[in-house]
């Protein structure tokens, strides 16, 4: 994995000129406070934290497992449910709870995901910031102790930055989905579909091609002040190492605002063009490389202009319009 240190904008600038490429980023928010109390204690990053707290803050939803988990988040055994449950809490309380456990060896899991910094902690970006000029990204927390959380993908680009204790990420590019064996699409612990793969006791029995995934593996051992460059649709791997930990990420997307998420294609698709007969979907897989996978400024140059619709180049109006027509076709 390509690892970069040095000035906070130049460290930058110089990753996402390569946005299809992780990038560790040594010390790139060295400097915020928050990674200065948590190298001072665990006590010190929870007090730290309860400064920028909401006194009518909603409460948070954290993620509780039994020791028996060891800490990975996941299904039970025969994917009918999940290994954890979820619990509506105040983030005070999380943080605390957290310090509890922290000496006792077997401790149970807690995990609080994807939490909107302003929601909650509002001010602390303004001591803790990142330039992302020309970006508009979603800034969050998360904060637990040890953790495991499955390879996965997300659609935005993403910065996580390790602010509190230790990660340890391991990226694969998306060409290695077939070999990660992802479980359900409609049914997962956070949303995103998952590798099934327990990373810490592979069974190779089962998956024998996650060792061929292994070979395109990229392996990162974050410290506090570290982060990384996780481009759009990277599988990774989390996990949280210490009995505290805080990471902060940016996601965004470099595409319109009205752009729907390409998932839902792929869930209408499985059900309108995946059980056709063979040669039907190979008939589709052209329409689709023609219209949508191919497409340039000669597909429907045949056409006069002002009759492309569709096929004119998409803006919020004929993005809307579009949307309204497909769910009026859907609803029928």
């Amino acid at each position: 994995m390509r690892e970069q240190r040095g000035d906070v904008p130049g460290a930058l600038t110089h990753a996402l000129q390569a946005p299809s490429e992780p990038t560790v980023l040594r010390g790139l928010v060295a400097h915020w406070p928050m990674v200065a109390a948590a190298r001072e204690s665990m006590q010190a990053a929870v007090a730290y934290l309860h400064g920028f707290e909401r006194v009518d803050a909603p409460p948070v939803v954290a993620t509780v497992g039994a020791p028996e988990v060891g800490g990975r988040v996941f299904y039970n055994d025969d994917l009918s449910g999940l290994n954890v449950r979820q619990e509506q809490v105040p983030l005070r309380t999380v943080l605390d709870t957290l310090l509890k456990y922290a000496e006792r060896e077997s401790a149970p899991m807690i995990y609080v995901a994807s939490t909107t910094l302003d929601t909650w902690l509002p001010g602390f970006s303004d001591d803790n910031g990142l330039p992302l000029e020309g970006r508009d990204p979603l800034a969050s927390i998360w904060i637990g102790n040890r953790t495991r959380v499955a390879a996965h993908q997300d659609v935005p680009d993403n910065i996580a930055c390790v602010v509190a204790g230790r990660r340890r990420v391991t990226l694969f590019p998306p060409d290695q989905l077939r070999n990660l064996y992802i479980g359900p699409l409609d049914f997962t612990p956070a949303g995103q579909a998952i590798s099934l793969v327990d990373f810490a006791s592979p069974d190779l029995e089962r998956f024998p091609r996650f060792a061929d995934a292994m070979r395109h593996a990229q392996v990162a051992e974050l410290e506090p002040g570290d982060a990384v460059f996780i481009p759009s649709m990277w599988w990774h791997h989390m996990e949280g190492l210490e009995p505290f930990n805080v990471l902060v990420n940016y996601w965004w997307r470099d595409a319109p605002g009205w752009m729907d998420t390409p998932m839902n294609v792929l869930m209408y698709a499985l059900m309108t063009i995946r059980d056709l007969p063979p040669h039907e979907r190979e008939t589709w897989k052209e329409v689709f490389r023609h219209y949508v996978f191919d497409a340039d400024e000669d597909t429907a140059a045949h056409i006069p202009a002002p009759a492309r619709r569709v096929l004119s180049p998409l803006d919020d109006a004929r993005a809307r319009d579009l949307r309204a027509r497909l769910l009026k076709r859907i609803n029928r």
